[in-house]
């Protein structure tokens, strides 16, 4: 009798590692599939480098004037995505953002700022009621809050 109790407490018992194990089997084919997906949109696939929205010789080409310090690569996209709002419109220039930050993730760090710098311009060019109709989640909303603090 004593060994069927066992095997009862035992087969009863869901100990920390199944929990673990349960949480394991449902979150990694999740985070695979994500990371993935993402590895793939990375991948310049026309096999022309010139189709990257911030190409390296972006950066090199602006300082070379012999008393110039080259330009921080933050500071050549926001010029060239503010640029291209007057140019196309916002919505083009926020999908370059995100895409230049899905090349360069080093990036990341500066898309809020970049975004806010949109909003504000969207707003001069668009009107308030125009570039809000733009925004989109890239960077957060930090798109709609440049439009916002340029509105007031």
């Amino acid at each position: 009798m004593k060994h069927s109790t066992t095997q009862q407490t035992r087969r009863g018992h869901r100990g920390p590692a199944r929990q673990l194990g349960r949480t394991l089997a449902l979150v990694l084919p999740v985070v695979l599939v994500l990371s993935g997906t993402l590895a793939v949109t990375r991948v310049n696939w026309s096999g022309n480098p010139s189709d990257s929205v911030l190409a390296a010789t972006d950066v090199t080409t602006a300082g070379d004037a012999k008393n110039t310090a080259p330009r921080a690569p933050q500071d050549v996209l926001r010029d060239r995505l503010l640029t291209e709002l007057q140019e196309k419109n916002p919505g083009v220039a926020l999908t370059h953002l995100q895409q230049a930050v899905n090349e360069r993730p080093s990036l990341a760090r500066h898309c809020a700022s970049i975004a806010r710098a949109l909003g504000r311009a969207a707003v001069r060019v668009y009107g308030p009621t125009r570039a809000q109709s733009y925004a989109r989640p890239v960077c957060d909303t930090a798109f709609a809050s440049g439009v916002a603090a340029a509105h007031r």
